[in-house]
């Protein structure tokens, strides 16, 4: 097969195993920093120019989308002129959209019966009692919406310290949720990785002493964790909501069962390949093997 990457860089650890891994099972691989792709929008013959070159409609097997947040809009862009041009994505455009919207998600996981945090959202410094109490009260977690890795995630301790956040989030337009926060998880979350209907690799993150978010990037450390029944099913639900095939679950476990934080449409391979042992680049490759579909009467070549 013909599989592109679209990544800014085949040096980024994700994407260069990746390559490895479909390089190992004997397929081509391209890696397109999806910023230099330019798209011709027609009704006969869409395609993609990168960097002064054309890939055609048939030229394309599989695409895999390492699409960072800050991008999002003009990544799904390039991953949908893909879809029109009937390569297989691995994450369509859509679900890689509608993951990204942190509030959407979150109303899409609750329309699904999957549990989450209490969480509270508003437009009106006016209600910002009314934010706090939804959520039962202080301690609280505030977070915008548009942060990643653990940045713009705050813990207010008290009513007067959620209140100044709250307000000052507020003054800037940005937009925020607060959420309820889970006291019996102690600074852990779980980190589900789900490829097509099944969890292939899991760990569990600790934050470090004085720190309550859990990411690696923050200097959290990750073990490997057994999933229960429950949390396994949960993550996989959630992934089916978003609509993504390959994705990384991130969890609480709290008193009431696992509650869904976020669901990553392009989770770092190095954490969880590290921490477990397994190959989940190839695993990646060989879920693609078994799901794009290949017309072996194609004509490739460049148009």
């Amino acid at each position: 097969m013909n599989i592109a990457i679209l990544s800014r860089s085949q040096k980024i650890y994700s994407t260069r195993r990746l390559m490895e891994a479909a390089e190992q099972r004997g397929h081509s691989v391209q890696v397109l920093d999806h910023l230099h792709c330019f798209m011709d929008i027609t009704s006969d013959n869409p395609s993609i120019h990168y960097r002064d070159e054309e890939y055609v409609r048939n030229d394309i097997d599989a695409v895999i989308p390492r699409i960072g947040a800050s991008v999002t809009y003009y990544g799904t862009a390039v991953v949908r002129q893909f879809e029109m041009m009937g390569s297989y994505c691995v994450n369509e455009s859509v679900a890689i959209t509608r993951s990204r919207d942190k509030l959407r998600s979150l109303q899409l996981l609750s329309r699904k019966g999957i549990g989450i945090p209490h969480t509270s959202f508003a437009h009106s410094p006016d209600d910002i009692k009314g934010l706090i109490r939804e959520v039962g009260g202080t301690p609280l977690v505030i977070k915008l919406l548009e942060g990643t890795q653990g940045i713009g995630v705050v813990l207010a301790e008290t009513r007067k310290a959620a209140e100044s956040v709250i307000q000052a989030f507020m003054g800037m337009s940005a937009n925020i949720l607060v959420q309820e926060y889970i006291a019996e998880a102690g600074g852990a979350d779980i980190r589900a990785f789900v490829v097509g209907d099944r969890v292939i690799a899991a760990m569990r993150r600790q934050a470090p002493e004085g720190e309550f978010r859990s990411n690696l990037h923050r200097g959290g450390t990750a073990e490997v964790v057994r999933l229960t029944p429950q949390e396994r099913q949960t993550a996989i639900t959630a992934a089916k909501a978003m609509g993504l095939n390959v994705c990384g679950v991130d969890m609480l476990r709290s008193d009431r069962g696992p509650l869904i934080m976020e669901v990553n449409s392009s989770p770092g391979l190095r954490g969880i390949e590290a921490t477990t042992g397994k190959d989940v680049a190839g695993l990646i490759i060989q879920f693609i093997e078994k799901n794009a579909k290949q017309d072996k009467t194609r004509t490739r070549g460049r148009g």
